[in-house]
C-alpha cells in the first residue's frame, strides 16, 4: 500500500486509509450528465490512489449492483451526476446491501434532484426562491406569463448540469422552451427570472467554503458556460464584506439542512439589486472536474484537491446505514 498523505488539519486525528478500507468509485452511469461523471470520478479516482487508499473504480450501470457486492466495498464514493445516481435511487440499493456511501441519503437526493419539491419546502419553512409555476398544472400559459413576467426560466424538474433549461424572453418562445425540457422530464418548472449576480456557496461535512461569484457572457449559466466556454469568470474570493458572506452562508447552510443533506453539497443562488438572495437549487453530488465550483472554493480555503477528496470521504466514515 502507498504511503497515506497527511491531510494536515482538514481530516481529523485517525488513519483515513485504514478507516476507509476498501473504497469503490461509482462513475457514469446512465444520466444526461454522464460525460461529467465519468471527468469527475477519474479525478476522485486519482486523489484517492494519492492519498494511498485501496481503492477501485466502477462505470456504474443499474445491472452491476451485484457485482458491486462482490467486489467487497467498506465505501462508496459517489461521483454520479443525475438521475440513478444523485437521486436517492442508488443510495437505496446501497443501504438495502449496507455498503456505507458519501453523501446525502435517500431522502435529502431525491429532495435536492427535484427541484419542485426543493422549492416548495424551501417556501414552507421561509427560505427565499423564486416564485414559479408547474407546467402541467396549467392550462394557460399566458396565465403563467402573467403572474411570473418575463423573462422566465424554464427547466426541467429533474436534472441538472443546466441541461435542459431555457431562458424565455418572448412569450412565442415559451412552448418551444417547454417542449425542449420536455425532452428531458415530463415535469417541467417555469420559474421568475432574477436578475443579479449568481453565486454558489459549496459545503463539506458541516464547514462552509469560500463563496464563489459566476460571471458570464452567456444569457445565463447553461452547460456550455460550465463546462466548455473560457469566458466564464468564477470570482473567488466573491468580493463581498464579510459580514455579508456569513449572512449567505447561513442561509445555505439552511438551505442544505432543510432538504435533509448531509457530507458535503452545494448550494446555488442568485442576489438581485436589491440584496436580497434567491436559492435556486441545491446539488447532492456536485462535479469534482477541473471546471467544477466545490474543488475551486476548497483552493481558496488552502485545500488541495487531494484533502478535498479525503474530507468528504471521511464525513461518510461515521455513517451508520
Amino acid at each position: 500500500m502507498k504511503q497515506a498523505l497527511r491531510l494536515c488539519s482538514v481530516v481529523p486525528p485517525g488513519d483515513l486509509v485504514q478507516r476507509a478500507g476498501h473504497v469503490v468509485v461509482l462513475m457514469g452511469g446512465h444520466s444526461a450528465e454522464r460525460e461529467v461523471s465519468l471527468r469527475s470520478g477519474a479525478a476522485v479516482l486519482r486523489a484517492l490512489q494519492t492519498l494511498g487508499c485501496e481503492v477501485s473504480g466502477m462505470d456504474w450501470q443499474n445491472d452491476k449492483l451485484a457485482t458491486l457486492i462482490a467486489m467487497r466495498p467498506s465505501h462508496v464514493f459517489i461521483a454520479l451526476h443525475g438521475r440513478g445516481g444523485e437521486d436517492g435511487c442508488l443510495q437505496g440499493a446501497l443501504e438495502l446491501a449496507g455498503i456505507p456511501y458519501t453523501g446525502s441519503g435517500v431522502l435529502g437526493c431525491a429532495l435536492s434532484m427535484d427541484k419542485v419539491r426543493a422549492k416548495r419546502l424551501w417556501q414552507s419553512v421561509g427560505l427565499p426562491t423564486p416564485d414559479f409555476v408547474v407546467a402541467d398544472e396549467l392550462s394557460d400559459l399566458d396565465a403563467a406569463i402573467t403572474r411570473l413576467g418575463l423573462p422566465l426560466m424554464v427547466k426541467p424538474a429533474r436534472e441538472g448540469s443546466s441541461i435542459g433549461i431555457s431562458l424565455v424572453e418572448h412569450p412565442t418562445d415559451l412552448p418551444a422552451a417547454l417542449a425542449l425540457a420536455r425532452r428531458h422530464d415530463p415535469v417541467v418548472l417555469i420559474e421568475a427570472y432574477v436578475k443579479g449576480a449568481e453565486y454558489t456557496l459549496s459545503i463539506v461535512d458541516s464547514m462552509v467554503l469560500p463563496l464563489i461569484k459566476l460571471e458570464t457572457p452567456h444569457k445565463f449559466y447553461d452547460y456550455e458556460a460550465k463546462y466548455q466556454a473560457t469566458t466564464t469568470r468564477y470570482l473567488c474570493p466573491a468580493g463581498l464584506a464579510p459580514t455579508e458572506e456569513s449572512r449567505l452562508a447561513t442561509l445555505g447552510l439552511n438551505a442544505f439542512r432543510a432538504l435533509d443533506a448531509r457530507g458535503w453539497g452545494r448550494v446555488d443562488f442568485m442576489l438581485d439589486s436589491t440584496g436580497q438572495p434567491w436559492l435556486i437549487e441545491l446539488n447532492a453530488v456536485p462535479g469534482m472536474t477541473d471546471h467544477s465550483l466545490v474543488p475551486m472554493a476548497a483552493r481558496q480555503a488552502g485545500w488541495t484537491f487531494e484533502e478535498l477528496v479525503g474530507r468528504i470521504l471521511y464525513a461518510s466514515l461515521e455513517v451508520r446505514v
